[in-house]
């Protein structure tokens, strides 16, 4: 298969490619993978020879905790048009694995077709590093949000971030979105139990924020969401510049 039309539109959001930048990334030959919910996509630790992008659904980035290997934490979630783990083109190895949340697909590029593109198209070379160092400031703003949101507030930033990551690539509209995630693994998301998330969902609903029915979200108050979570997109690079 040909690269997902949902990265084009991820770099597109944010600068300008060139026609044959375009033509270059149409050009990437990938192979198309579906996966279960909790399966692993990309294992941890050994030297990677491809990496991911989502095409569909959700997968997350967790880490076994040392000495208790059966408990994990999440420290990412990719969505449509994220590169998941394209640090892997240069380290030797991963400390964490990415697993499927939901029903997902992927598309995986082999590492020589980033080679080439690293090796002959300086300014998608910038944009793939641009791509890794905004899954960097994601994880920055989820600290802040940690620290300084209660637990209400803490949800409402997550939901708020994920509907703009989805509509700015053509994956969200009309503020509905799918979230596949079940209350434990927003839970282990958020650093709260199970039920700090369920009153914190209670809340938002109460307030008129959301409608969360299954996996289905609705946006009812988006301005009112945004106040609550004390919410900023900036960290999200959405503005068309040269880079």
């Amino acid at each position: 298969m040909a690269i997902t039309e949902y990265f084009v539109r991820y770099l597109q959001r944010r600068d300008q490619l060139s026609g044959a930048d375009i033509d270059r990334l149409r050009a990437v030959q990938t192979t198309h993978v579906a996966f279960r919910p909790g399966e692993v996509i990309v294992p941890r630790g050994r030297l990677a020879t491809r990496s991911c992008m989502m095409l569909r659904g959700m997968s997350a980035r967790q880490h076994a905790l040392v000495g208790r290997p059966s408990e994990h934490v999440i420290t990412a979630l990719h969505v449509p048009g994220d590169f998941v783990d394209l640090h892997g083109f240069v380290l030797a190895g991963l400390e964490h694995e990415v697993v499927s949340v939901g029903d997902s697909e992927v598309e995986f590029v082999d590492h020589c077709e980033l080679r080439e593109i690293t090796d002959n198209f300086p300014h998608l070379t910038r944009l793939l590093w641009m791509s890794t160092v905004i899954d960097a400031a994601i994880h920055r703003q989820w600290l802040v949000a940690a620290a300084s949101l209660r637990s209400s507030g803490h949800l409402a930033h997550l939901l708020c971030e994920l509907y703009i990551r989805l509509a700015s690539v053509g994956a969200a509209q009309d503020h509905r979105f799918t979230l596949p995630l079940l209350q434990k693994e927003l839970a282990n998301i958020l650093g709260y139990t199970p039920i700090h998330v369920n009153r914190a969902v209670r809340d938002l609903r109460a307030e008129g924020l959301i409608r969360w029915n299954g996996s289905e979200v609705e946006i009812l108050d988006w301005q009112g969401l945004v106040r609550l979570a004390r919410f900023n997109p900036e960290y999200l690079e959405l503005d068309r510049v040269r880079r």
